[in-house]
């Protein structure tokens, strides 16, 4: 590949990072990635200058200003910052200063990882609020900045001041969070950055409120008409009535600089939030002009980069789980480790083909990081450490129920094909109840658990059963009349859930939420889809050969249609209802929904789309009319705007649908 070539790859790469990162709040490469494909991208850009371009991304600052919110112009750029990697580019960065500069004092200070804002104060007073946005234009988010309890409202001092900082989310708000997100079924947060960023870009102050976010300044506008260095700026912000970060250092040496930087790595795993590293700048604001700055950042300030936490622990046993599909996953128990603030126990092995790939055996001593800072995984094995350690061998029988284990010659996966297996049982069971399924709100995980271990659920069919057992489930710990009453009463109203929810709820291989609403769009009872054709199954847009083999299969197992029939004689909704599609512009467009979006689920934008005509799709292709995109926003997103397709957000759909 040529200089150019390479050139534009990298600018393609990053602006497709940017929009993901910046506008979406979902990224789709680690923020240690983009910082290294930038620093190549200016490293090239310096080296052929006949490249030049005015709008490459390495001189752009911040992200496109979203729709839903009014526009501020920034008095100041918010310029970012220029990063080193290593020891040594740090030192470049010092020694360039002071030998122009003897004697010149810095400050470090913590990179707090987190949204950058502005805050504007009139007489004391909050007046407005703005993001970053692309440096020289932001977002106003008075309102929601104004639910931060750690932003004050009226500073100590009447006075007229622009400060900035940034909103963070601590990581225990940020695990409350998408703990109540999954408990929802809902998309959780790839980390606490994003779920700030997101929640600061609500279009309801309410939901801001309620996620518990904070926030450090750093930082004054204009800030030599009030004090004469950095350090005294954070002393001044303190005395306003701001939160500033306490862990700063004033530094004069440059073997004072690596000292603080070594102390603030190792304080990092202990820190209530999250920090990628430590920002050094200039103390005396006399120098800034002298000094200067370049295209997006100041030459007086730099950013020193931690590199992603890795963290070294040892394999006590790889044991095998078997899900609703049958499908068994190998996971790693791990000896108890802190892992970028938590402790992480457990790390899947994704399958045998993985496994073997990294040679990971029981005893060996391993690497692991979390994957997109939520996700353990391991990613390599120390062999120096290895001693007698045997080679990992793939059950071939499943661990609930000891039947034998079916692979196909194509596939990494192993499944229990047993439809008795316990394991399967269970994790079905809790499928099947789910929210997104039949919905029997208070039959949760541990419930299922119990009934299941004292032998009143072993199937689907069990569960409407349980009105026959009200007398002995009251005589279970934690159970009195108005809980078995209530219970019984959700498992009753959950026989009217619509077709394509019972379809999902069954557990079908590869027969998610999505294509069982385009299998009973087709097909309009269980009767008829349980006799549909593979030829006929096949030529279904979005149904491959993939999921026609597992639904023939599947109603070709006599255990399932005696299933089947007796929910049908239980009384269950076995017929699709026939909805009327109104004349509208969504007539024959097709969507693709991602991310989380402000008001709506999933599921109620995917039924307000369908109820006017249009489908949606779970993949961005050419035949793709709109992507309509929320605050996590992933890789589709990026394939949109590869393919040109018209993304909006929720606003903006709601205004298509009321043309």
């Amino acid at each position: 590949m040529n200089s150019l070539d390479k050139i534009i790859e990298l600018r393609k790469k990053i602006n497709e990072a940017n929009q993901a990162y910046h506008t979406f709040d979902q990224p789709v490469i680690s923020d240690y990635e983009y910082d290294l494909l930038l620093k190549e991208l200016i490293t090239l850009e310096k080296q052929y200058p006949q490249y030049d371009d005015p709008h490459s991304p390495s001189k752009q600052i911040g992200h496109i200003i979203l729709e839903g919110f009014s526009k501020v112009k920034h008095k100041t750029a918010m310029m970012s910052l220029s990063n080193a990697f290593s020891l040594a580019e740090l030192e470049s960065f010092y020694h360039k200063i002071n030998q122009e500069f003897s004697q010149t004092e810095y400050v470090a200070e913590l990179k707090i990882d987190g949204l950058a804002i502005n805050l504007t104060y009139q007489q004391g007073k909050l007046i407005t609020a703005s993001t970053r946005g692309n440096g020289l234009v932001g977002e106003d988010v008075t309102l929601n900045i104004k639910q931060i309890n750690s932003i004050p409202k009226t500073l100590t001092k009447p006075i007229d001041i622009e400060v900035r900082g940034e909103v963070y989310m601590p990581r225990e708000s940020f695990e409350q969070l998408n703990q109540q997100r999954l408990n929802n079924n809902e998309a959780v947060f790839a980390n606490p950055r994003n779920a700030a960023a997101g929640t600061i870009r609500q279009l309801d102050s309410r939901v801001v409120k309620a996620r518990n976010l904070s926030a450090f300044v750093y930082t004054i506008v204009d800030a030599q008409n009030y004090v004469k260095t950095q350090q005294q700026a954070l002393m001044f912000l303190k005395e306003l009535g701001f939160l500033v970060n306490p862990d700063y250092r004033l530094i004069k040496t440059f073997n004072d600089l690596t000292n603080v930087i070594n102390e603030f790595d190792s304080l990092r795993k202990d820190l209530v939030y999250d920090t990628d590293g430590v920002v050094i700048k200039v103390n005396d604001f006399s120098l800034y002009e002298e000094i200067g700055y370049i295209a997006k950042a100041p030459k007086w300030a730099i950013a020193y980069k931690f590199a992603p936490e890795e963290v070294i622990t040892q394999v006590k046993e790889i044991i095998c789980q078997v899900g609703r599909t049958g499908l068994i996953t190998p996971v790693a128990n791990l000896e108890p480790v802190l892992v970028s603030g938590s402790t992480v126990s457990r790390a899947t092995l994704h399958n045998e083909d993985f496994i073997i790939s990294k040679d990971i055996r029981v005893g060996d001593y391993v690497v692991i990081r979390k994957a997109g800072e939520i996700i353990p995984e391991v990613v390599s094995v120390i062999q120096e450490r290895r001693t007698n350690q045997v080679p990992f061998i793939m059950t071939k029988v499943c661990p609930m129920c000891q039947q034998p284990l079916s692979r196909q010659v194509d596939q990494a996966d192993y499944f229990c094909l047993n439809p008795h297996c316990e394991g399967r049982n269970i994790t079905g069971l809790i499928h099947f109840a789910s929210r997104v399924c039949m919905d029997i709100d208070g039959l949760g995980e541990k419930l299922i658990e119990t009934l299941y271990e004292e032998k009143f659920l072993n199937n689907i069919t069990d569960i409407y059963l349980l009105h026959q057992q009200a007398d002995r489930l009251i005589n279970l710990e934690g159970f009195g009349d108005k809980k078995v009453n209530n219970l019984l009463t959700a498992i009753e109203n959950s026989k009217q859930q619509p077709l394509e929810r019972l379809v999902f709820g069954l557990g079908i291989k590869h027969v998610g939420a999505k294509v069982a609403k385009i299998l009973v769009n087709k097909y309009a009872s269980m009767n008829a889809l349980s006799q549909a054709q593979y030829e006929d199954l096949v030529v279904i847009d979005e149904i491959g050969e993939a999921i026609a083999t597992s639904l023939v299969s599947y109603f070709a197992n006599p255990f399932h249609l005696e299933l089947i029939q007796n929910l049908t004689n239980l009384g269950l909704n076995m017929q699709s209802e026939i909805k009327e599609v109104k004349p509208h512009v969504f007539n024959g467009l097709t969507f693709v929904i991602t991310g989380t979006l402000p008001t709506l689920s999933r599921n109620e934008a995917s039924e307000l789309i369908e109820s006017l005509g249009a489908k949606v799709s779970s993949s961005v292709s050419k035949k793709t009319d709109y992507v309509l995109a929320g605050a996590e926003a992933g890789s589709k997103l990026t394939k949109a705007s590869e393919l040109k397709i018209k993304i909006i957000n929720e606003q903006q759909f709601k205004e298509l649908i009321n043309e």
